[in-house]
């Protein structure tokens, strides 16, 4: 029932404007759910994004279910050009070009369904851009060049080698003028290119920043925004998680390397300062694509949506990367606006962020193909259901950390420790209080770990859980 009234309303829709609503859909890199003004947890500047928020539906539990490497944006964005779960896009990202010309790739769905497709930015999937879009423009790669400078840094009582608003280091200003900003260029160019053909195609855009992404640059102004003493310490902040090396999140991680071990406030303090400030600089640039869409006078008739590949750490729990399964690394911001879409509507039921790949399978009218795995929220966002499409969310990092999250429970999962957490997430929002020891947390230990097991086998995770834990049911 709620499935036909969607598409009743998709009809109303089509029949309004004459034909298929246009598909916006921006992405952000390493952008964690806390990191816009709107939604209230953290003290940042994205007036742009939070225009978004109060014009649109946000989901403020959205979540990316992990990886099968430490190049989690890779996973990510498989599973969302793909539809398919984590370990099954794994095996269709090994043969992603051939999965590309069989028709199984978001873009190609939907060219089918006759959208002029566009794509700008950070792609990070192992099929050909060019061969995906129509149109593509600054494809770029997982991120752009660190220098060592960049890394370990700032060390007590040295100078600071890096300079996050000086050009000289390239990364983000290679070739000349910042990344961020081209994308807002390219984007502007599409439009204008989507103008002239909008009575006859509607356009599918697929715009993805590289930031927030390290090496975090942003200009100077953006930096003096955010002067030290107005950046606070994570409630959670550890000087080093305890388990780090067990969990696959050592020193010499890539991610983790960017800042000295132990962590000092201060070194937190600098990172999330650079972090505030590149998120800042691409919400300007998101303000300009808002803008050019609301020009071009296709906005009434264009779904937008943005949301990120995964979050960050960037100091809480004494870790500076993505490769954990805690909240500020999985979970994403989400918001959805366009026809039909509540203002200023949050919504608490849990999803995955590749839920979009699905959802714009749905505007478009294209009935689902049976290897997408991930859903339509259409009817979540209009309000015909507050149910969520998921009885519980999965999380997993390589074959060292396993997460099942369930009625605001999460249970976390280290086998080589082996140790089990469980946090209540909503009482407990920064994952400080572990529960597991108490008798509520043993009772739920219980009910809950034979659920990942069954959990396990849907996604097709073979990963043996019960040989660190032999005393557990499988029942």
């Amino acid at each position: 029932m709620n499935t036909l009234r969607v598409f009743i309303i998709l009809a109303i829709t089509l029949n309004s404007y004459g034909k298929k609503p246009n598909i916006l859909f921006i992405f952000a890199d390493d952008q964690c759910f806390e990191t816009i003004r709107e939604l209230g947890h953290t003290d940042i500047e994205t007036p742009n994004l939070d225009r978004l928020t109060k014009s649109g539906t946000s989901f403020t539990r959205a979540y990316n279910m992990g990886s099968w490497s430490g190049a989690v944006c890779v996973a990510s964005r498989h599973m969302l050009n793909t539809g398919r779960f984590l370990w099954r896009a794994e095996k269709a990202s090994k043969v992603a070009e051939a999965e590309r010309e069989a028709g199984r790739f978001w873009s190609e769905n939907m060219k089918t369904a006759g959208y002029k497709t566009y794509m700008t930015g950070k792609w990070h999937v192992r099929a050909n851009a060019e061969n995906c879009f129509d149109v593509t423009s600054n494809v770029r790669g997982g991120m752009p060049n660190q220098t060592p400078s960049g890394y370990n840094r700032p060390l007590p009582g040295q100078p600071d080698p890096w300079s996050p608003s000086d050009p000289k280091f390239q990364g983000f200003w290679k070739g000349g003028k910042h990344w961020s900003e081209i994308v807002a260029d390219d984007t502007l160019d599409f439009l204008s290119q989507a103008k002239k053909h909008a009575n006859k195609n509607p356009y599918f855009a697929y715009i993805s920043f590289n930031a927030p992404h390290d090496p975090r640059q942003a200009p100077k102004e953006y930096i003096d925004k955010y002067p030290l003493n107005r950046i606070k310490i994570p409630t959670n902040f550890l000087p080093m998680y305890p388990h780090k090396d067990k969990i696959a999140c050592h020193h010499g991680l890539r991610d983790e390397k960017l800042g000295p071990m132990p962590r000092t406030e201060h070194s937190v303090k600098v990172h999330r300062q650079e972090y505030y400030a590149i998120i800042t600089h691409m919400d300007e640039q998101i303000g300009r694509i808002l803008n050019g869409l609301k020009k071009s006078g296709l906005e009434e008739n264009t779904y937008i949506f943005f949301s990120a590949d995964h979050g960050l750490a960037v100091g809480h729990h004494g870790l500076f990367g993505k490769q954990n399964l805690y909240e500020h690394s999985t979970r994403v911001p989400f918001i959805v606006k366009g026809p039909g879409i509540p203002k200023g509507k949050k919504i608490s039921a849990p999803i995955y962020l590749q839920d979009v790949m699905a959802t714009t399978l749905a505007i478009a009218e294209i009935e689902k193909p049976k290897h997408v795995e991930f859903n339509n929220i259409l009817p979540l966002a209009r309000g015909e259901t507050k149910n969520s499409p998921y009885k519980e969310i999965y999380g997993a990092y390589l074959n060292v950390q396993r997460s099942i999250t369930k009625n605001n429970i999460k249970l976390l999962v280290y086998p080589d420790v082996p140790l089990i957490r469980v946090y209540n997430i909503v009482k407990d929002p920064d994952e400080i209080n572990d529960i597991a020891s108490t008798d509520k947390g043993q009772s739920l230990i219980k009910k809950l770990f034979p659920q990942l097991l069954n959990l396990q086998k849907k996604m097709g995770d073979t990963l043996d859980l019960q040989k660190s834990f032999p005393t557990l049911s499988s029942e």
